[in-house]
């Protein structure tokens, strides 16, 4: 299947850039490209994108702001990349909070960028868990939950949160696979959380994960 992509950056030079190393791919089509995140729903309305690569700072709506309203849209509604620039933190992880799949950095290489979209297209999310820790604890980790895991919810969240895909918690728990994915979608439902990403987040903040 083709990966549909919209670009979404105010600098040229990197949509440019973007369109060559995705375009080069045969199961990646920029389907489009816009400089701001105003026009973002409209494009997503026009050309139907599977994931958006959205920048966050942008002069009239950044990436925070286009990325909620993306969330707002109903459906499903594409999946979001953000690139980051070095001292982003703090929009990072607002981008985070506002439903974005995952980040990376634009200083990331060619192999990487195609990857990340590949990664986030398939529904999964792209965590770095040790950025997500950090970033976390720069918030100050403040957030409150009254929610109750079980032991096994419990080691299956902390395995999330370092970055274990499905099989590989499957695997060191000695779990079946289906039984990994009912765990999950317990504690996204528990934590209530959009994604893994969420969920990650949501247990760094509120101290079911301990951020050392």
């Amino acid at each position: 299947m083709t990966v549909r992509v919209l670009l979404v950056d105010d600098e040229e030079l990197v949509r440019s850039g973007l369109r060559a190393v995705l375009g080069s791919r045969e199961d990646i089509e920029v389907v489009g490209e816009v400089a701001d995140g105003a026009v973002v729903v409209p494009a997503v309305a026009t050309l139907r994108p599977d994931v958006v690569v959205m920048d966050l700072r942008m002069p009239l709506v950044d990436g925070i702001a286009a990325t909620r309203a993306l969330r707002r849209l109903p459906g499903q509604g594409p999946r979001v990349l953000v690139l980051t620039t070095f001292g982003d933190d703090g929009n990072v992880y607002a981008a985070l909070h506002a439903g974005a799949d995952g980040f990376l950095p634009k200083r990331a290489r060619p192999a990487e960028i195609v990857d990340a979209v590949r990664v986030v297209a398939r529904g999964e999310s792209l965590l770095f868990p040790a950025a997500i820790r950090a970033l976390a604890g720069r918030q100050g980790g403040s957030r409150a939950l009254r929610v109750e895991l079980t032991a096994r919810e419990s080691e299956v969240l902390l395995l999330m949160a370092r970055g274990r895909s499905n099989a590989e918690i499957a695997a060191e728990l000695y779990l079946g696979l289906q039984t990994v994915k009912t765990h999950v979608s317990s504690l996204l439902r528990k934590l209530s959380a959009r994604d893994r990403t969420q969920a990650v987040i949501a247990a760094y903040e509120s101290g079911l994960v301990p951020l050392a």
